[in-house]
């Protein structure tokens, strides 16, 4: 197979771990493959996609600020992308672009490749209510959770995500935690330097799963107060890497060595 190219689009993105992730993969499985990050300014993803056809890509990666706007410049969109109206990988369909998102199932297969825990006739919550949210939300509802409550500071942008749940969507303040089986944060809340936690100590508890989308660090102190109440505390680095290796697979048509991912990210973390 020729040599391949794949880019991760974003404004910033020298922070992303997406080359670290993809590289090392290509190198566990000997592909002649590529992947670099390229700093697009807001307004430009549509030059971009152009990009991905005239220079023949291998696949790109969509981070902030173009999740949305890329939508509009690709060939065909996955029913998943459409229903979030938000993109985050593009692969080669034939001669046309598809844009998909891979962040739900990313999500999804941390809990349940990862720690074999189904979300089926769960109860959950989710913090926060902007694209990492709003993908799990509907990614939860697919996997057939009972419940699925969203808290946010702006009581709309809560009620557009729980929608998302087709039904079985809630408004309610973090305090509903007490009352669950997941707990999810898609808020930067706890990122490293900050030491609060976005869902009070006390409201969780043993039996409970609590996931936190923040990975750097990889212990957040949500993390640290599930593991002290007996909750089951789930880093972000599980979502970061399955929502890498879907795009992996759509573009190389290859079985991705998550393993080799997951300890890339690891590595890297502990290294700055």
């Amino acid at each position: 197979m020729s040599p391949r190219v794949c880019w991760v689009i974003g404004s910033p993105v020298e922070h992303s771990l997406s080359p670290v992730i993809h590289n090392a993969a290509f190198a566990a499985l000997d592909l002649d493959w590529t992947y670099f990050a390229v700093a697009v300014p807001e307004g430009r993803a549509a030059d971009a996609v152009a990009a991905m056809r005239s220079l023949r890509l291998g696949g790109m990666s969509v981070t902030m600020p173009h999740k949305s706007a890329v939508a509009g410049a690709v060939d065909t969109i996955t029913p998943r992308a459409e229903r979030l109206g938000a993109v985050n990988c593009l692969s080669w369909r034939g001669a046309g672009i598809e844009g998909d998102s891979t962040d739900g199932a990313g999500f999804l297969d941390s809990l349940l490749v990862d720690h074999g825990w189904d979300p089926a006739g769960r109860r959950a919550l989710v913090v926060g209510a902007g694209g990492a949210a709003r993908a799990v939300v509907a990614a939860l509802a697919d996997a057939g959770a009972a419940s699925i409550t969203v808290a946010n500071r702006h009581a709309g942008r809560a009620a557009r995500a729980a929608a998302l749940a087709d039904g079985r969507g809630a408004v309610a303040s973090v305090d509903a935690a007490a009352d669950v089986d997941l707990v999810v944060n898609a808020t930067p809340v706890g990122m490293a330097g900050d030491t609060a936690s976005p869902v009070p100590a006390e409201r969780l508890g043993a039996g409970q799963v609590v996931v936190d989308l923040v990975y750097d660090p990889i212990e957040t102190p949500l993390l640290g107060a599930a593991r002290a109440q007996g909750a089951m505390p789930v880093n972000g680095i599980g979502m970061l890497v399955h929502q890498a290796a879907h795009a992996f697979r759509a573009w190389t048509g290859e079985d991705p060595p998550v393993e080799v991912m997951s300890a890339a990210v690891v590595a890297s973390l502990s290294h700055h």
